[in-house]
């Protein structure tokens, strides 16, 4: 019987790398090994399966078509033989080993300093990873492998995941001193003036939720969309600029504290957004999720 040669999972591991970074010295950096030892890896395998994965320029790493599939199934791979690890921490100490978490930038900065001192008191074995990024790039990082489990606000499509949800997050409309009624308790999404609306730009799914509480359509056209951040926010309405939406966990940490700006929940009728931890399906380490969204809510 002819013997088989399967590719290593080093080998694919350099394979998804650069089908991820699309060049060989960001990839090499990415596994921890030298430009000359990625590229002498990625010829054995196409030497080992008899094909031309990539097509390599001066310019321009291009991977053929048949390439394309390849690196699809090796991320498939690298995942399944993720979750063998996994498995063997799961029957272990619970919340031990290494965890890749996601947090999106509306949330990160605010309940992150809450929890992550006593993540290391009560949970020392455990060796976590954190990426900020917004939820689309997070939940295609989820899918792939790049992250264990994501920490985002719903309503959000996150694709075939399971969904804990923590707590709602209440909006609240922030404007400078003295712009709105004296006294006010709550606002009305038709008293708000959608001329001076500061959002954030695209890819930040807190503007569509703030969107949605507003629950008027023609501010999506006419709202000015600006910020890139929630702090950046707040010093625009400081400075006159305009009013914005913040979450309550924001305020909870202070984004107002020295400015002479005012937050007002909006009406208790309007809808909020939902802070929820997400992870794939049939985690071996769905144990340990539950254990960390415990934590998140004792945060809150």
């Amino acid at each position: 019987m002819a013997a088989t040669y399967l590719p290593t999972l080093k080998q694919l591991q350099y394979l998804v790398a650069l089908k991820d970074h699309g060049h060989f010295g960001r990839a090499a950096e990415a596994c921890f090994v030298t430009q000359s030892t990625l590229s002498a890896g990625l010829r054995e395998l196409e030497t080992l399966i008899g094909v031309t994965l990539v097509e390599r320029t001066r310019r321009v790493v291009r991977f053929t078509p048949l390439g394309e599939q390849i690196a699809s199934k090796a991320r498939i791979v690298l995942r399944e033989a993720e979750e063998l690890g996994d498995l063997a921490r799961a029957a272990g100490r619970p919340l031990s080993g290494e965890m890749r978490l996601s947090v999106i930038p509306t949330i990160a900065p605010f309940l992150l300093p809450r929890i992550l001192p006593r993540l290391r008191r009560d949970y020392p074995d455990l060796k976590l990873f954190l990426r900020e990024e917004p939820s689309g790039p997070a939940c295609e990082a989820l899918h792939n492998g790049r992250t264990d489990c994501v920490l985002l606000a719903l309503p959000y499509a996150c694709g075939e995941v399971t969904v804990l949800e923590l707590f709602d997050d209440r909006l609240f409309l922030a404007f400078p001193e003295g712009e709105m009624p004296a006294g006010i308790a709550t606002v009305q999404p038709e008293d708000i003036d959608q001329t001076r609306l500061l959002l954030l730009e695209d890819g930040h799914c807190l503007k569509e939720h703030a969107l949605a509480a507003c629950n008027r359509t023609e501010l999506r056209a006419e709202a000015t969309m600006l910020g890139t951040s929630l702090h950046t926010m707040v010093q625009m309405v400081d400075n006159g600029l305009g009013m914005t939406m913040l979450p309550k966990i924001a305020l909870d940490a202070g984004i107002l504290d020295h400015t002479n700006v005012v937050a007002r929940p909006l009406d208790p009728s309007a809808p909020v957004r939902t802070l929820a931890l997400v992870w794939r399906r049939a985690s071996p380490r769905e144990r340990d999720f539950h254990l960390l969204g415990e934590v998140l809510k004792a945060a809150a």
